[in-house]
């Protein structure tokens, strides 16, 4: 396919503000990685950014690229996607990523891309260009992600209560402030296993639909992959401290172990919906597994109402980011 130099200015601009997106996905969700690390003292706020950055980055060696085809391939209908739709998408997505961020809300990065998404399409062609399987699966995962979180989160914790009940306390601090290195590893790298996929998606639906890649590719080109994976390490590195204090302090108050077992059971969730190719909220997950941890201490050491104001974010999350992709989609249209 032919492609004028005006367009190929286009594709260039749209590529950039994707890797912005995916530097503000790293920012935004850089919480869900350190949050508790950084709140039961294991490490310093720029040590715990810089460990964090690395593991989104190695992730690039561990996980298929299942995630970045569902994005790419299985949410829009072959021949709908253009650069407004990608435009109004990227512009739903990271209007209400800033929204949340300067709120302190941690919602999901992921869903925001995928609302943009929808309503960009909407906007175009209708609704009936969406693939419904593909939008049901994440939508129905926005449930499943916290409350397997919850779940894994929870028995976890159970699990280390048990085991280590004629434990001193204090043998237990120590011996799960190096084993939270080990969790806080594991999470950060199912976050970029998953997160940084969904950019590598938008930018390879761009390829497609632009002609840059053809439509029967396996894979993206290794450059997609290589800087989606790098913006979302630097985007943690300067993380979203307001988030953070959110996630680590605000929602229950973390030893550890408790730690390590929100953690542990947040990474496992994210590992399984990778394999799946199901591109999850981050902050569904871990959320889900500090509410789990904290519910097994006593109901009272969550704080409900902060978690609720949390529900209500994620509730409103793809029809909010849909509306706004759907106003950028009509306003691009003026402008190229």
């Amino acid at each position: 396919m032919e492609v004028s130099q005006t367009a190929l200015w286009v594709v260039i601009m749209l590529v950039a503000v994707a890797l912005l997106f995916d530097f503000m996905n790293g920012f935004h969700d850089a919480a869900n990685s350190i949050a508790t690390v950084v709140s039961t003292g294991v490490l310093k706020p720029a040590q715990a950014v810089l460990f964090a950055a690395f593991f989104n980055f190695i992730a690039i060696f561990i996980f298929h690229l299942s995630v970045a085809a569902t994005v790419g391939k299985g949410i829009v209908e072959p021949g709908v996607v253009n650069t407004h739709v990608v435009f109004g998408a990227l512009v739903g997505a990271i209007t209400w990523n800033a929204i949340t961020w300067w709120y302190g809300i941690p919602s999901s990065s992921s869903h925001a891309l995928i609302g943009g998404i929808v309503g960009a399409v909407i906007a175009k062609a209708g609704a009936g260009s969406l693939v419904a399987s593909g939008v049901w699966k994440t939508v129905v995962f926005i449930f499943i992600s916290p409350t397997l979180g919850f779940i894994l989160g929870s028995l976890m914790m159970v699990l280390v209560s048990n085991v280590f009940r004629r434990s001193q306390p204090s043998k237990i601090d120590k011996w799960f402030r190096r084993m939270q290195l080990v969790s806080a590893g594991a999470y950060s790298l199912g976050h970029g296993g998953n997160d940084a996929q969904k950019t590598i998606g938008i930018i390879w639906m761009l390829l497609i639909a632009t002609g840059y890649v053809a439509a029967g590719e396996q894979a993206p080109p290794t450059w997609v992959i290589v800087s989606c994976y790098v913006a979302i390490a630097i985007g943690t590195m300067f993380g979203g401290w307001r988030i953070v204090k959110t996630m680590g302090q605000k929602i229950t108050k973390l030893k550890p172990v408790g730690g390590f077992c929100a953690e542990t059971g947040g990474a496992m969730t994210l590992f399984i919906a990778t394999a799946l190719g199901i591109p999850v909220s981050t902050t569904h997950t871990i959320t889900g597994a500090i509410v789990g941890v904290g519910s097994t201490q006593r109901a009272s050491a969550v704080r409900w109402g902060v978690a609720g104001n949390i529900v209500w974010a994620w509730i409103f999350t793809i029809p909010a980011s849909a509306f706004v992709a759907a106003i950028a989609y009509w306003v691009s249209l003026q402008l190229f």
